[in-house]
């Protein structure tokens, strides 16, 4: 059954006739918008740090790993998104209609966590950006960043495409930031074609691992399905069908431009450091200095503007997150200020402590790993269920494909929290 109340929708859904009169081109860029706001949590500050200290070490031999990533990614996204379309729900409504309050609560609960985790890493890193850019202090620059954030993310009030488009304009801006070092630095095509060999070189499973785990968002799972839940009014399967379609497309391209984004940062370090001998870069000021020496101020720049708008708008998505998880788990609502105040606070204490911003953004990945099952079972459970799903549910290759990358990230993740605290 679909539901009529939301958490975060301000607007009233747009029925799929009157996208689809609008004609084939039109209609279509219409429909394309959930998954780049989806993507956002694809390039964040963790992922910069991760994929740089990668190339730097290692070159281009785990390149397959992040396009193994992202590939594992999509069907994980899509699912979500499919949820939101079919039930007229979150996931974390769904989960809500399905599991007894004890579990419900220990959902909620471990999900809070790991959003003011994921956003420690990414209020961090558009600190960072703007230390790197104007020099202002970092605890100043966090102070900024929340404003800014918080405008970004108070454009939902205004509908859901003012949202989408902020958040894409900032994705493109990133793109245009790692074009731009792709052609000033010139990476080896043919070295980066031999890096989609799966090998591990030795050292390099910590790195891997890490890639891998921190690219299943937690949170950006419980919000697809948000976002495409409200998004237009489906009176139909047919029509149901007929956003599926669109939002698979979506999901292909709004990944795939994350992919390319994480693949550049590789194989720019990959050239830049690893090339030159420079293979201990030890984090993103570091890699900025690098830059500026080996490559010039203007790609230095570029690469500090790229974080920045990083920051800026995963950490209003992951603010948005926090919404969804808390509205669909608990059936609770606070103002979005106090949201926000709620996220920003464990980054502003660790900033004022002075702790270092890459052991900050490591540790956030550690954090995030607890959080991956908790989100990725409940989907798998939910899009398999035809109670729920109707002639939507999954048919059994998806199930089976969705039960391996389940325990592939899930398993990696075991080994990375082996190896941080054990090992």
């Amino acid at each position: 059954m679909r539901t009529t109340e939301g958490p975060t929708e301000q607007v009233a859904p747009v029925p799929v006739a009157q996208v689809l009169a609008r004609g084939r081109v039109r209609g279509t860029v219409a429909m394309l918008g959930p998954a780049f706001v989806a993507a956002i949590a694809y390039v964040d500050p963790g992922n910069f740090a991760t994929n740089i200290s990668a190339g730097a070490e290692f070159g281009y031999a785990l390149v397959w790993v992040v396009v193994l990533a992202n590939l594992m990614a999509m069907p994980v996204q899509f699912l979500s998104a499919k949820i939101g379309i079919v039930t007229g729900r979150t996931l974390p409504e769904a989960c809500r209609a399905r599991y007894r309050a004890p579990v419900r609560w220990a959902l909620w609960l471990q999900a809070e966590i790991v959003a003011m985790a994921t956003d420690l890493a990414e209020f961090v890193g558009a600190a960072l950006g703007l230390y790197l850019l104007f020099g202002i202090p970092m605890l100043p620059a966090a102070l900024i960043t929340a404003v800014v954030a918080f405008v970004v993310l108070g454009l939902q009030t205004r509908g859901y495409r003012a949202f989408e488009r902020a958040i894409a304009a900032m994705l493109g801006l990133i793109i245009g930031g790692f074009a731009y070092e792709l052609f000033s630095i010139g990476p080896s095509p043919g070295q980066a074609l031999t890096g989609l060999v799966p090998t591990l070189p030795s050292g390099s499973a910590y790195l891997a691992v890490g890639i891998i785990g921190a690219t299943v968002m937690p949170h950006v799972v419980y919000l697809h399905s948000a976002l495409t839940s409200r998004r237009v009014a489906c009176s139909t399967d047919i029509e149901r069908r007929k956003v599926l379609r669109f939002e698979r497309w979506d999901v292909i391209i709004a990944l795939g431009l994350a992919g390319i984004i994480n693949l550049s940062m590789l194989v720019v370090s990959a050239k830049l450091f690893h090339g030159s001998g420079n293979t201990s870069i030890g984090g993103i000021e570091e890699a900025h200095t690098g830059l500026a020496t080996l490559a010039g101020g203007a790609a230095a720049l570029v690469f500090a503007a790229a974080l920045l708008a990083s920051g800026i708008s995963s950490s209003s998505v992951g603010t948005f997150a926090g919404q969804v998880v808390m509205a669909g788990f608990l059936n609770l609502r606070i103002p979005l200020l106090l949201r926000r105040l709620i996220t920003m606070l464990p980054a502003l204490i660790v900033i004022a402590l002075g702790v270092n911003p890459t052991d900050v953004l490591n540790f956030s990945q550690v954090m995030l790993s607890f959080g991956i099952p908790f989100a990725l079972i409940p989907l798998l459970l939910i899009t398999r269920d035809p109670a729920v799903m109707g002639t939507f549910t999954n048919p059994r290759w998806l199930t089976r494909l969705m039960t391996t990358i389940a325990t592939v990230i899930i398993g990696l993740n075991a080994y990375l929290l082996y190896d941080q605290f054990i090992g």
